[in-house]
């Protein structure tokens, strides 16, 4: 008996055939290579020129202190994404982008810049100024800003919100930030060792603790004003085009306005660099934290307000919509999929509470007005990866809403069928209107009866 396809219009092949027609520039391939080559390049070139600038010795100390906080800085955003974690070949772009293409760009601009002021002024010490307070803030900020803004134009499925803006920017300019450091500490050393110093002396010690303990989070911060700007954007209905414009450049602005404050602190007077740092960069550090981090809370909610939907509609069980939206939950079926059934079973585990986060926020933007006019094909294409993957989820799942969940109540079967497994629902009735209607802009319909039984995917 021949299958039905669950697309109502027929899909483009895939692969070469459906691209015979694209131009040569369209492939994607082409432009991963074309940009792979750029990001290289840069990273050869920004090499050789710290490396003239602070020799070979100066430059393996000034990576070695550099890498510190890399880790650290990379693990806390990524920790930021886990309610849904975006594919690691954005973040490693980013990071390359702005350890390589921004700091270049960023070399290149200043110096010739404070060489033209200096020039016109002939005054070397207000051109040094004027360039750290006014010209590094505009060209560094604007280069980063292109890799955000890059990803968000040519990966914009996996830039949804404003975390998503929050980690890109982020991760963009840690990477910025590595190069500069290596520039700076092995800048640092080599002025020690000219002043007959041995080991990590005062200079390199000093720019150490500045750069490295106190202000690791400088960089990241005043880009991330440019992510949430982004992150906005996204959020905004496509109709708002003025909004995706004017949010980005309002974010744009609103960091190269801290990032200026931050290097023009030094002309403030001898105290200028701890006033900064009290009374603007540690609160603006700790507002963006409690903000994304909020915001991490609101998408858990999210998950438990819009899954039930579909919980009663047949696609997930009735645990589901609990276990995905809490952190212990999600993290304890990972962990049991792993020990019953192996690391491909967790593997599979993670991708299916990603999968059901996106589409939790992707039907939270259809009630708001704010869905593009692909809602209808990528919710299909969620539910679909959902289904491929029910096996391995929904037992791991299943537990961990059992262990976690503090009150189990007796949840009515959808549509007035029986509850295959005998699941209770972990949580009261949330939603009672949802009962009566399917999910917004669900293209099957109801579900004949729940599954296993019923594969809407098969005729």
């Amino acid at each position: 008996m021949a299958t039905r396809s669950p697309y109502p219009h027929p899909m483009p092949p895939a692969g070469p055939a459906g691209l015979r027609h694209a131009r040569w520039w369209q492939r994607r391939a082409i432009r991963a290579a074309a940009l792979v080559t750029l990001l290289a390049l840069s990273g050869l070139v920004i090499l050789a020129l710290v490396r003239e600038q602070t020799g070979t010795e100066g430059f393996l100390v000034g990576l070695g202190l550099a890498t510190l906080p890399v880790p650290l800085l990379v693990a806390a955003f990524r920790w930021l994404q886990r309610v849904q974690p975006g594919p690691w070949r954005n973040l490693l772009f980013a990071f390359a982008w702005g350890a390589c293409a921004a700091a270049l760009i960023a070399i290149v601009a200043n110096s010739f810049a404070t060489r033209w002021i200096a020039t016109a002024t002939a005054d070397p010490t207000s051109a040094d100024t004027l360039g750290a307070t006014v010209i590094a803030p505009i060209v560094e900020e604007s280069a980063k800003a292109v890799a955000v803004l890059l990803v968000f134009l040519f990966r914009r499925r996996e830039f949804t919100g404003i975390v998503d803006g929050v980690v890109i920017a982020g991760v963009t300019a840690t990477g910025f930030a590595f190069t500069e450091n290596i520039l700076y500490l092995g800048s640092a050393f080599g002025t020690d060792q000219l002043n007959g110093g041995t080991g990590l002396a005062s200079v390199t010690a000093a720019t150490f603790f500045v750069r490295v303990v106190m202000s690791p989070f400088a960089h990241p911060l005043f880009t991330v004003l440019t992510g949430i700007g982004f992150g906005i954007a996204a959020l905004s209905a496509e109709r708002q085009n003025w909004r995706r414009v004017l949010l980005p450049v309002g974010g744009l602005l609103l960091a190269m306005g801290l990032h200026a404050l931050w290097n023009g602190s030094a002309v403030f007077g001898d105290y200028g660099f701890f006033a900064v740092y009290a009374l603007f960069m540690l609160p603006a550090f700790g507002l963006l934290t409690w903000l994304v981090i909020w915001i991490r809370q609101r998408g858990l909610r999210i998950v438990r307000a819009e899954l039930p939907a579909y919980a009663l509609a047949g696609w997930l069980t009735a645990p589901e919509p609990y276990a995905l939206g809490t952190m212990r939950a999600r993290t304890l079926a990972r962990d049991y999929a792993s020990y019953t059934q192996g690391k491909a079973a967790a593997r599979t585990v993670a991708q299916y509470e990603t999968y059901a986060t996106s589409l939790a926020l992707l039907r939270h933007r259809g009630r708001k007005g704010r869905a593009g006019a692909d809602f209808v094909v990528r919710e299909r294409e969620l539910l679909h990866a959902l289904w491929e993957r029910r096996e391995a989820a929904r037992p791991a799942l299943a537990y961990a809403a059992r262990a976690t969940a503090p009150v189990f109540v007796p949840m009515p079967p959808p549509y007035g069928y029986q509850q295959p497994y005998g699941y209770q629902q972990p949580y009261q009735q949330p939603y009672p209107q949802q009962q009566q209607q399917p999910p917004y802009g669900y293209p099957y319909g109801r579900p004949a009866m729940p599954y296993p039984a019923y594969n809407p995917y098969r005729g």
